[in-house]
């Protein structure tokens, strides 16, 4: 267990200059609209970045994929995963932590494209708005509220439709290539919560590891 939470943290470390250096040729993320802005952005009001076009969301799904906000999700529920040896085709060791990590990179991906283009219905944004410089209580809060929450192509705040809808359908869909013992209803009903886990992770992460660059580069 313990070897396999110290390569989650190798993964998450290795990921992160990859996944900052696509920043040069995608579109500002909803995270910096708010930090460059006001407060104003981050309730939805004056500030919120423009909605995504069809073109701009598959490349969203596709770098969120494999960006260190999901590696973040998936390298720690898969340790878990590893050491509670779900599922058992796989087996407790690392080349059963490699599959597990592989399995949650294909079925995130499905997930991701799945909320990305069911959005665009009614534009949904599927984008996490980062609160940097609010108070710790409430960016806490922040990451909680958007692990449920979206904005709408004013920028306002409404549920995440297009999630909720996503969620529940890739966990069906992602049987097709699951191993037997985690294509039953129990197991498909269970990684219907676990995904929204993975999602409260990676808007953890997305939130506090600028700040946490930033305090290792001035020491």
């Amino acid at each position: 267990m313990k070897a396999a939470l110290y390569l989650s943290m190798m993964i998450l470390v290795a990921a992160v200059p990859a996944a900052r250096a696509q920043d040069d040729f995608e579109e500002p993320s909803a995270g910096e609209e708010v930090t460059a802005g006001t407060e104003s952005a981050v309730l939805g009001v004056a500030g919120s970045p423009a909605p995504l076009t069809l073109s701009q969301r598959y490349r969203w799904a596709a770098r969120n994929a494999l960006s260190p906000e999901r590696l973040a999700g998936s390298a720690i529920t898969s340790a878990w995963s590893t050491a509670t040896n779900e599922p058992e085709e796989y087996g407790p060791h690392w080349d059963g932590y490699a599959k597990r990590i592989g399995l949650r990179v294909s079925s995130g991906a499905t997930g991701t494209m799945m909320e990305a283009s069911i959005g665009a219905l009614w534009n949904e944004d599927p984008r996490y708005e980062r609160a940097g410089g609010r108070p710790l209580i409430k960016r806490l809060g922040h990451v909680f509220s958007m692990t449920f929450l979206a904005r709408d192509r004013n920028g306002n705040l409404m549920p995440a439709y297009a999630r909720y809808v996503s969620v529940p359908s890739n966990s069906y869909l992602s049987n097709m290539w699951r191993p037997d013992s985690e294509t039953d209803a129990r197991h498909t009903a269970v990684r219907i919560p676990m995904a929204f886990l993975n999602r409260a992770v990676g808007n953890l992460f997305t939130e506090f590891w600028p700040d946490a660059t930033q305090w290792l580069h001035r020491n």
